[in-house]
């Protein structure tokens, strides 16, 4: 009778976590908007990744140290010239990269589409991304791809842990912080004090290149509900004002209609 082989464990499959990032305009650059209005002018401005989604990277990287067992996917939606940015997330310790290449314009409802959309595919146990971007400031993506794939979500993370299938996400508010308890698969947006982002070594940027980042087109079409009417330079200050003392000051803001 023959001796039956001995069974092998089943192959445990690695937590994933899903980082969207967005190619954005060097936030401490100086801008100033096209002649007709339609836009920025980028020429020779530096573009990075928008810092609350590198907050979000770097985060993904400290969770994988405490626990090993973690893929760290990125993703972006945008031109051929993001690749730049993936491939420094790739270097911060990403393991690999989509890029999801259009030249078409993406609104928040638009991008949350397109996510979920992926986030089906990949099936992640959880989309950590950056609270807002700080080229339009809407914070509406990460809320949006939540309600649409109808998982929990924790948005102005300032400290986030993975327990088994939960996640334990401390969040900011307008009146202290808040802790709440998420089971996986979840959305957790990322605030400004959740990290600070590592600086990138040299062997870093050797091993980004190596690193699978695949192309491919978008699976939904845009449809903006949003568009954009014109873009112009706010108003120069008006010269301030000395004052002697507080009376004076008083007065002052009385003439103006502050008081």
């Amino acid at each position: 009778m023959a001796r039956p082989g001995k069974i092998p464990p089943p192959e445990e499959v690695p937590m994933k976590i899903l980082v969207p990032i967005k190619r954005v305009v060097d936030p401490y650059a100086k801008v100033r908007p096209l002649p007709d209005g339609s836009g920025i002018d980028t020429s020779g401005v530096k573009f990075e990744i928008n810092p609350f989604d590198e907050i979000a990277v770097e985060e993904a990287v400290r969770l994988r140290e405490k626990t090993p067992d973690i893929e760290i996917t990125v993703v972006t939606i945008g031109s051929g010239e993001s690749e730049e940015q993936l491939r420094k997330a790739l270097a911060m310790g990403a393991d690999k990269a989509i890029l999801i290449e259009t030249d078409q314009s993406f609104d928040s409802p638009a991008v949350a589409k397109e996510l979920a959309e992926l986030a089906l595919e990949l099936q992640p146990d959880m989309i950590l991304m950056g609270k807002q971007a700080t080229d339009d400031d809407c914070n509406q993506a990460g809320q949006m791809l939540a309600a649409k794939l109808d998982w929990p979500q924790a948005t102005f993370a300032s400290k986030v842990e993975i327990t088994g299938s939960s996640a334990r996400v401390t969040r900011e508010t307008d009146t202290g912080e808040e802790t709440l308890e998420l089971d996986l698969p979840c959305v957790v947006t990322a605030d400004l004090r959740l990290n600070e982002p590592r600086y990138i070594a040299l062997p870093g940027i050797i091993k980004a290149r190596s690193k699978p980042l695949e192309r491919r087109t978008p699976k939904t079409s845009p449809a903006p509900k949003t568009r954009l009417l014109k873009m112009e330079a706010p108003a120069p200050r008006s010269a301030g004002k000395r004052v002697a003392n507080v009376g004076e000051l008083v007065t002052a803001l009385k003439e103006r209609g502050a008081l």
